[in-house]
C-alpha cells in the first residue's frame, strides 16, 4: 500500500531535553472519511509494525475484516525512531548531512504519541471513534488517552500495560547486550550490529511465545535426534527474517522506547495518571502471556474509570494478539454492540468473514 508523508519542519522537543530537528511521519489511510468524523480507527503499531496495519493485522484490517475500509476511515502511522518511511537513527541528521546512527536522541512512547497529534492536526481529525494497539501499540494508545482525554472515543488496549516491568526491561538489556557483542556495532554504517540483531531477536521470540508454543511448533521430529532440531533452526531464522526488513540502530532506539513507558512520570502517580482517561475503555489480556502479563492489564481495567477487562487464551502467548483474529474481533465486538444497546455512539456495522491468520 502506498505511503503519505508528513513532515513536521520545527524543532520537536523531547522527554529527555534533547530534540529533533524536525520530523517525517509515513501514514496509510483506507476507506473514507465521513461527514461527522464518526468512523476514524486509528492503530498504533508494535516494536517492528509499519504503517500498512493490513500488512501486519491483516485479520483485522481490511476488505471483509473487522476494520473494513468500507466502514471504518483507518489510519496508522509508523512512529518516530523506525524505520518504515519515519525518522529514525538511519535518516539524515540536516545539522551534520550523516545519518544519526549511535546519535539518535531518545524518545519515548510520549513523544511518539505527541508526534502523532501533530499528524492528527495537520489532517484535520477533531475525534478518534476507536483508537486501538497491541504490546508497544497499546502503550501509545493509552498514553493519547491521557494527553488528550476528550479526543479518542473508545480505546481498545491489548497486551499492553501501565509501566515497564523490570522483567520487560531485563529481556531488552538483554538483546542490547547482544547487538553490543557484535564487533561491529561501533562502526558508522547501516549494517552495523546485524549478527547481533541476529541474536536478539532470538531471545524476543522466547519472551513473546512460551514453552507450549514451542513444544507444540517446534517438537522433535524424531526420538533418535541428536541435533538439527526444529527450535533451533527456528531461532536462526527469526533472526535472519529481521534482518530483511531492519536495523540494529531502529531495534536498540525502540527497544530503549519500551524501558521509559510510564503513564505516571511527571503526573504524580499512575493511577492519578489512568484516572484521567476518559474513553470508554476495552481491555484485553492474553492468558499464556509471558512478556505482558494478565495482571498488568487486569491493573488497568481495575483504575481506568469503568473499564471493560477481557482475556483471550491462546497458544501464542504476548504474539496472540497478531494471531487470534477472530476471538480478538468477537471480543471488540460484543463490546461495541453493548454501547449501541446502552444507548451510547452508533456502532458501525462490521463483517463477520475472517481469513486464516499468517504466520
Amino acid at each position: 500500500m502506498d505511503l503519505t508523508y508528513f513532515d513536521y519542519k520545527y524543532s520537536f522537543p523531547l522527554e529527555s531535553g534533547e530534540s529533533l530537528p524536525g520530523f517525517r511521519l509515513a501514514y496509510t489511510t483506507r476507506g473514507t472519511l465521513n461527514s461527522d468524523q464518526s468512523n476514524v480507527v486509528w492503530i498504533c503499531h508494535a516494536l517492528t509494525g509499519n504503517a500498512d496495519a493490513g500488512d501486519w493485522w491483516g485479520g483485522m484490517v481490511g476488505p471483509g475484516k473487522y476494520y473494513d475500509p468500507a466502514n471504518h476511515f483507518v489510519i496508522c502511522a509508523n512512529v518516530i525512531g523506525s524505520c518504515y518511511g519515519s525518522t529514525g537513527p538511519l535518516s539524515i541528521n540536516p545539522y551534520t548531512g550523516q545519518p544519526f546512527y549511535h546519535h539518535f536522541p531518545m524518545i519515548t512512547i510520549r513523544d511518539m504519541v505527541a508526534a502523532l497529534d501533530l499528524l492528527r492536526q495537520e489532517l484535520g481529525i477533531e475525534k478518534i471513534h476507536t483508537c486501538i494497539g497491541g504490546s508497544v501499540g497499546g502503550e501509545q494508545a493509552l498514553e493519547w488517552a491521557i494527553l488528550q482525554p476528550s479526543l479518542i472515543e473508545n480505546l481498545v488496549i491489548i497486551a499492553a500495560s501501565a509501566i515497564a516491568s523490570p522483567w520487560c526491561i531485563a529481556f531488552n538489556e538483554a538483546q542490547r547486550m547482544a547487538i553490543e557483542a557484535d564487533p561491529t556495532w561501533p562502526e558508522q554504517r547501516d549494517d552495523a550490529g546485524v549478527a547481533g540483531m541476529k541474536a536478539a531477536r532470538a531471545m524476543a521470540m522466547i519472551s513473546y511465545r512460551n514453552y507450549d508454543t514451542y513444544g507444540f511448533t517446534q517438537a522433535l521430529d524424531n526420538n533418535e535426534q541428536l541435533d538439527g532440531y526444529k527450535s533451533a533452526s527456528y531461532q536462526r531464522y527469526q533472526g535472519e527474517k529481521l534482518v530483511e526488513r531492519f536495523n540494529a540502530f531502529t531495534y536498540w532506539t525502540l527497544s530503549k522506547v519500551m524501558d521509559s513507558h510510564n503513564v505516571g512520570r511527571n503526573r504524580g502517580s499512575i493511577l492519578n495518571a489512568l484516572a484521567q482517561v476518559k474513553s470508554r475503555t476495552l481491555v484485553v489480556g492474553i492468558r499464556s502471556d509471558l512478556l505482558f502479563p494478565p495482571s498488568e492489564q487486569q491493573f488497568l481495567a481495575r483504575h481506568i474509570p469503568d473499564a471493560t477487562y477481557e482475556e483471550i487464551d491462546s497458544l501464542y502467548g504476548h504474539d496472540g494478539f497478531l494471531i487470534e483474529f477472530r476471538p480478538l474481533a468477537g471480543i471488540i465486538r460484543k463490546w461495541m454492540a453493548s454501547a449501541a444497546s446502552a444507548g451510547g455512539a452508533p456502532v458501525t456495522n462490521a463483517s463477520t468473514s475472517f481469513s486464516q491468520p499468517v504466520k
